[in-house]
């Protein structure tokens, strides 16, 4: 295991020593960009047990699809770096060039092609795992022009700021909805149940945290890599660590009670909406704290500009309208469910 070579080096080192060389005179973008935990730099020895492999993705013009495949295929050698060249990958044996139409492959993954513009359900229905595939990974080459790769993934970056503040608010509420539970459910007697929304909650702040800092939060494998990599998170994890780890539901409070705390001061010092007071606070008369996250939603919803944001209920993008694997890697999907629950138009 000590020899495992990061998939982004290893798929970097066969553009430029095998992939290039075959495509003088074409015009293409290279990149290792959509699916796979060596996208987001997550990969270890352990991932090249399946789907592994050095890969590529080219694009070219869609008439050249055909005669560019071909030309790779002919020209890769049997293995490259010790790794076969042809694999399995997601249930099917083929080379690990995929060559496609840049286009095509954008709506495949998103929906639509963010190159001609990003509508306000383009934003919110496309899940944060394939936004964080598109505008993360590597492009070895754009030599598509204006419309090539980097635009596409600069139009992905970040949200627009008043698109952001009402995903962040949404968040806050999915806080504010279940704040008091871990404390309410232990006081009848449910340690296991206090666990559970305790651990929902967790993973509520964490999500927060990594779109406070402007961090698309990966699906839940990476989850907590994501949130431990981002620079001055260790106190976050470590409160939330305790929280998680937790016999009793006051431990549990306590360790959630800081994280809440941490993050809401990370949200006054964005500078996206009005300063409120970072401390948690008693839940009316009942012994349990709080932070009350709807007053950090109504802040935010507050500063937005945008009539159309503004006018949506608070119910959020896709990942905060559902958990089904099946939903969010399905852009149709994904898009009609969102579009249903904003009242959005397709």
């Amino acid at each position: 295991m000590s020899d495992f070579v990061p998939g982004i080096e290893l798929s970097r080192a066969f553009y430029g020593e095998v992939v290039a060389p075959l495509l003088t005179g074409v015009a293409h973008g290279a990149a290792l960009i959509g699916p796979g935990s060596e996208v987001l730099e997550f990969d270890t020895a352990r991932s090249a047990d399946h789907d592994w492999g050095p890969r590529v993705l080219l694009f070219v013009p869609g008439e050249r699809v055909a005669e560019v495949e071909a030309k790779v295929a002919a020209g890769l050698p049997e293995r490259f770096a010790g790794y076969p060249t042809v694999f399995g990958y997601h249930g099917a044996v083929r080379p690990g060039v995929t060559v496609t139409e840049l286009g095509g492959w954008l709506r495949g993954r998103l929906g639509f092609d963010p190159r001609e513009g990003v509508s306000l359900l383009d934003w919110l229905s496309v899940p944060w795992q394939r936004l964080a595939e598109v505008t993360r990974g590597e492009v070895f080459c754009d030599g598509l022009g204006e419309r090539g790769l980097e635009a596409a993934r600069a139009a992905l970056r970040w949200y627009p700021q008043d698109v952001w503040r009402y995903v962040l608010a949404c968040q806050w509420r999915r806080i504010w909805q279940e704040e008091p539970f871990p404390g309410r459910c232990a006081e009848v007697g449910d340690e296991l149940g206090s666990a559970v929304v305790g651990a929902r909650l967790a993973r509520e702040v964490m999500r927060l945290a990594l779109l406070l800092r402007r961090r698309y939060p990966p699906y839940a494998k990476w989850l907590g890599s994501a949130l431990a990599r981002m620079p001055g998170s260790a106190e976050l994890a470590e409160s939330l660590g305790s929280a998680v780890a937790a016999r009793s539901w006051r431990d549990r409070e306590e360790g959630l009670s800081a994280a809440y705390a941490r993050v809401a001061g990370w949200q006054n010092r964005a500078g996206l909406a009005e300063r409120l007071d970072d401390r948690v606070r008693p839940f009316f008369e009942r012994p349990f704290r709080v932070i009350d996250g709807e007053r950090f939603a109504g802040a935010l919803m507050a500063a937005v500009g945008d009539v159309a944001v503004a006018g949506l209920p608070l119910l959020g993008c896709v990942d905060q309208l559902t958990d089904s694997t099946d939903l969010l890697v399905a852009p149709e999907r994904a898009r009609a469910v969102t579009a249903a629950a904003l009242s959005l138009t397709t």
